[in-house]
């Protein structure tokens, strides 16, 4: 990942720098916000620390950062005072405290790079997949996860993905043949259309993953009844497999927005 670092204290990046480098992290620093900002017109980053001070408000030079890049930087606000809430309020993606834990800071350029790589996955427009039986296409999905990014950065609101794939599809194919791994997918595309509810989001985003978008939740734990609830069901699905020998293997994950956190992971088999 390509990383920029905006911060008056030269210590904080040179601490960033010493934990990511190793990991195969490129490390940029600027000291002066001006001149931060318009590097940042030139330049793409995929992850920004920033820390706002001596701003009373981050939020409109987080906006401004957001207007004013081409590609959609993960943004960490970098703060002694300020909790999560206020960094995701701010249009920033989630906080790191200062003074900076090296292991909590590893863990949430993970979750930086997840959704990074997301937004690049489902943005893709070279391959599509249809609409169909209450699937709706993966470049639909995209236009509603900007969406639900947009909402992040204007409103401080929440979303989760929810994420079901067959996971050892390219297996099934080689072992058991193409039949049979297509038959599986389909499968398991007519039970989730069966299992959601009405106000599920479910679109096809690659050839063995379908994704269901939970937009303002009620309450906090709906989205994990749900990773529940389809973990559950499809544990003791028997129609998935059609004459191929190979065990089938479903993953279901529950992913946090805008936060890129790994909320729930689950790997099941169905009852054959």
């Amino acid at each position: 990942m390509k990383i920029l670092v905006i911060d008056r204290d030269t210590l904080t990046g040179q601490m960033i720098r010493s934990r990511l480098e190793p990991l195969g992290h490129e490390i940029f620093e600027e000291t002066v916000k001006n001149e931060a900002a318009d590097r940042l017109m030139r330049e793409s980053f995929d992850i920004i620390f920033l820390d706002p001070s001596p701003l009373t408000s981050p939020r409109p030079l987080i906006l401004n950062i957001r207007r004013h890049t081409k590609n959609y930087p993960y943004i960490f606000l970098l703060s002694e005072t300020l909790t999560q809430e206020d960094a995701v309020k701010s249009g920033s993606n989630d906080l790191v405290s200062k003074p900076i834990d090296p292991k909590i800071l590893n863990e949430k350029v993970a979750n930086a790079e997840r959704l990074v790589t997301l937004v690049r996955r489902i943005g893709d427009d070279s391959e599509d997949f249809p609409s169909a039986g209450g699937v709706i296409a993966k470049s639909a999905i995209n236009q509603l996860f900007l969406a639900a990014i947009d909402r992040a950065d204007r409103y401080g609101e929440r979303s989760f993905m929810l994420q079901i794939a067959l996971k050892n599809y390219k297996e099934i194919r080689d072992l058991d043949g193409p039949y049979a791994a297509e038959y599986a997918v389909a499968k398991l595309c007519q039970h989730l259309v069966l299992l959601r509810r009405q106000s599920d989001i479910i679109g096809q985003t690659a050839k063995n993953e379908y994704t269901l978008l939970l937009q303002r939740p009620i309450y906090e734990t709906e989205p994990f009844e749900a990773a529940n609830r389809f973990t559950e069901s499809i544990s003791k699905f028997k129609d998935i497999t059609s004459s191929g020998t190979t065990k089938i293997e479903i993953s279901i994950c529950l992913l946090d927005v805008p936060a890129g956190e790994m909320l729930v992971e689950h790997t099941v088999n169905p009852e054959s």
